[in-house]
């Protein structure tokens, strides 16, 4: 036989995976095929395959015989708008994309060569799971994986996009990822299944239900993004990586707008309501400040009292953690501190500057916040704040009241500059709260106590509680118009673009968990 005709028929071969009738059936359930995904996901003609013909070694249990090329899973490199990105995709038209030992080895050589060349790694997770014929051979690739997953962490940004089943042992690379995407009704992440959970507690629970991109972007947080199909999920992984950096300590990617990116935006200036009780919409602020009202917004739809996501600064991008007075008032609770405490460290890792805007009244109070770890939560964001050597530039739009104010980065938290609006109250605690405890008797005794409760609020608030006791103490920089703001962000990052910052040397801090 002609030794190229050999090697087109083997590639052509290669296409076909686990066969047609395997690709029709993915097909029918809305998903693409991994070369599929590939293919849509890199820059034209630029992606290069590893490892193509790796093929299992098991000859039990109905394995042998059952050789295919590539084993389930397609490896490689390639371009992202013109970044390059290393890649795996499970192959679910074969084997159900399960993991045995050669598939295993082949992430994690990929892992390795990602981590030497500085570069992301993006996994596309489309798994029926272990692949029991391989017993612990299975296992033992996962444990290659989680270990790689673990020395890459910080250096370089991993990203899982879950784009089918992924259960027991296999959700945990993911985990242990930075970002982790999710299709709606195609995609779930479980340990133990439906059917072992009803046998074992006598719960009844769909796959979608228990372990549904809605379940996991919303209730578990485990997942960032979530997507309704599989190309606009591989829309979602370009934009984030345009965010990103090659690797730590690499030069952000930048961008530019058009228009005049110092202008001031008038608009800020009315958006408060003139009852400090009353909510609006902090995403308003934020794309007010931004380049062309544009966000990634990360955990969209989990803690939404909290806002975390990624945008551009004069085409520098930027991590922002703002309170969200919409939904519980913007208070602090667990998982909206889990969900800052892990962006905070995300952008420090990879060097990306974090704006916290503030509009908090403090912790959410209640023996289910005190039962379940409020305090060791809320300690998680102290740490990551304190801990983050990036710039930091905080604004207090509202409310910054006790705890919440310092967890929420204030100036001896680390915050590199700090700005406040002229509506902004920074206090112990709010105005009403603290003249009940301070005079107390005071208002029992007076002819009319609401009279006098409000005569002592209101000296409060001019005597305490108001940006300018904060600036003239130089806990706030300055005091300035909302309309400013997005210029004195553009300001601050470029003051402060050269940081640095000097930690004690030690093996690692230990952050509570």
């Amino acid at each position: 036989m002609d030794k190229y005709q050999d090697l087109q028929d083997r590639r052509a071969k290669l296409m076909l995976g686990g066969g047609a009738d395997k690709i029709e059936a993915q097909h029918k359930k809305g998903k693409l095929t991994a070369r599929e995904r590939i293919d849509y996901f890199f820059d034209p003609g630029t992606f290069v395959e590893l490892n193509a013909y790796v093929q299992h070694r098991c000859n039990d249990l109905g394995m042998e015989g059952t050789q295919v090329d590539g084993d389930g899973v397609v490896t490689g490199f390639g371009l992202v708008k013109g970044q390059r990105v290393f890649v795996f995709a499970q192959d679910f038209t074969y084997n159900g994309g399960s993991l045995g030992e050669m598939h295993a080895q082949k992430i994690s050589k990929l892992q390795e060569k990602a981590l030497a060349a500085g570069c992301p790694i993006v996994g596309l997770l489309d798994s029926g799971g272990a692949r029991i014929q391989e017993g612990i051979g299975s296992l033992a690739g996962f444990g290659k994986i989680f270990y790689q997953n673990t020395m890459a962490s910080g250096i370089i940004p991993q990203i899982s996009v879950i784009m089918g089943p992924c259960a027991g042992g296999a959700v945990y690379s993911p985990a242990l990822t930075d970002f982790v995407f999710m299709v709606e009704n195609t995609s779930q992440m479980f340990l133990t299944g439906p059917a072992v959970i009803v046998t074992v507690t006598g719960e009844q629970v769909t796959a979608e239900e228990l372990g549904g991109a809605a379940t996991h972007t919303s209730k578990s947080g485990v997942a960032h993004f979530r997507a309704p199909d599989d190309k606009s999920c591989l829309d979602k992984v370009k934009n984030l990586i345009s965010y990103l950096p090659s690797k730590a300590g690499a030069p952000l990617p930048k961008s530019f707008s058009a228009g005049n990116v110092h202008a001031k935006v008038d608009a800020l200036n009315e958006l408060l309501p003139d009852n400090s009780n009353k909510a609006y919409d902090m995403y308003d602020v934020i794309k007010g400040v931004v380049d062309d009202g544009e966000i990634l917004d990360s955990h969209e739809h989990f803690a939404r009292n909290l806002i975390t996501c990624y945008a551009r600064v004069d085409g520098t991008p930027v991590g922002i953690i703002a309170n969200q007075p919409k939904v519980l008032a913007g208070c602090m609770d667990i998982d909206s501190s889990t969900k800052a405490t892990r962006f905070v460290r995300t952008c420090d890792a990879f060097g990306i500057p974090v704006i916290t805007l503030v509009d908090t009244s403090g912790f959410l109070p209640g023996t289910g916040q005190e039962y379940g770890g409020i305090i060791r939560h809320g300690a998680g964001l102290l740490y990551a704040y304190s801990e983050a050597t990036v710039p930091k530039i905080t604004i207090v739009t509202r409310k910054a009241y006790g705890g919440a104010y310092i967890a929420m980065c204030c100036r001896d938290l680390g915050a590199d500059v700090v700005y406040a609006w002229p509506q902004a109250e920074i206090a112990v605690m709010g105005p009403e709260g603290a003249i009940n405890i301070i005079y107390k008797r005071d208002i029992a005794g007076a002819e009319n106590p609401d009279d006098k409760r409000t005569e002592l609020v209101n000296m409060y608030k001019e005597k305490f509680s108001n940006p300018y006791v904060a600036a003239n103490h130089g806990y706030v920089d300055d005091v300035i118009e909302p309309r400013e703001t997005r210029e004195k962000i553009i300001q601050a990052l470029l003051m402060m673009r050269d940081k640095k910052a000097d930690r004690p040397a030690r093996k690692h801090g230990n952050i509570p968990f």
